[in-house]
């Protein structure tokens, strides 16, 4: 993905509707690029969109396998472990 830098720049000033905006399209029509997907999955992450940073990270990993997506699933799966969990300590 040649916007990546761009993209980063976008997440790090939270414009985070921008760029689930650009990715969706970019990705619509480059479904082989695991970077996009990683990277929209960290702004559905940012805006709190479990199931669809979920899903961008599992779709980055579908393609590559070695993606920074898996950790980032993980961290995922831990943080909604932990709210799960502190649920039932209310």
């Amino acid at each position: 993905m040649d916007d990546s830098k761009q993209i980063k720049e976008m997440l790090a000033q939270g414009r985070t509707s921008e760029v689930v905006e650009l990715l969706e399209k970019y990705v619509a029509t480059n479904v082989q690029d695991d970077e996009a997907y990683f990277l929209l999955g960290n702004a559905y992450r940012k805006m709190e969109n479990w199931q669809m940073a979920m899903n961008s990270y599992r779709q980055a990993m579908e393609i590559n396998p070695e993606s920074p997506a898996r950790l980032a699933y993980d961290m995922v799966v831990q943080i909604l472990d932990f709210y799960n969990k502190d649920m039932f300590n209310q």
